[in-house]
């Protein structure tokens, strides 16, 4: 049996970000609790050098709509990466889902061969659209969903894999 393009992908974002949105609910309730003001964890970063809660989530939506979109051969939608708060940052989530569970499965099921160009960093890198969904789109997602979770972790949010699997 084989998995379709759109199976292997816009399911997989649609899950990833509604379990973020659950998560992200636990961490205002629990800055709530300990009197933490929110955008403490919103600006929360891992290390130094790495980008902050809010940046995380910011990426990994441009990845699941920019996958979805180049998939599916439609133009990516861009959104201002202007998000400061947990509201800000659940409705960008709830754009990013919007957008992809807009997406028909006929538009991108067949996209295994489809010509993926991106710009990065003043390189152009061109997949197949199976290259780019399994080697580029999903493990940057994943990365950025990882990472913000472990964020919020490591900042005292009572989550665990249950809340980073969600629902079985």
């Amino acid at each position: 049996m084989s998995v379709s393009m759109y199976e292997a992908s816009i399911p997989v974002f649609v899950r990833g970000l509604k379990n973020l949105s659950a998560i992200l609910e636990k961490a205002v309730t629990n800055a709530e609790i300990r009197r933490i003001k929110p955008e403490v964890l919103v600006n929360a970063r891992l290390a130094p050098d790495m980008l902050p809660l809010s940046a995380q989530i910011q990426i990994l939506s441009d990845s699941a709509k920019g996958c979805a979109a180049r998939l599916a051969g439609v133009e990516v939608p861009s959104f201002a990466d202007a998000e400061v708060t947990f509201d800000d940052l659940q409705e960008r989530i709830e754009k990013t889902l919007t957008f992809i569970q807009g997406i028909a499965a006929a538009d991108v099921d067949g996209s295994e061969d489809r010509t993926v160009v991106l710009k990065i960093g003043g390189r152009e890198l061109s997949f197949s659209g199976k290259s780019y969904l399994l080697n580029f789109a999903m493990p940057n997602f994943y990365f950025h969903l990882t990472t913000a979770y472990a964020i919020l972790r490591h900042n005292g949010v009572d989550i665990g894999k249950r809340d980073y699997l969600g629902d079985i």
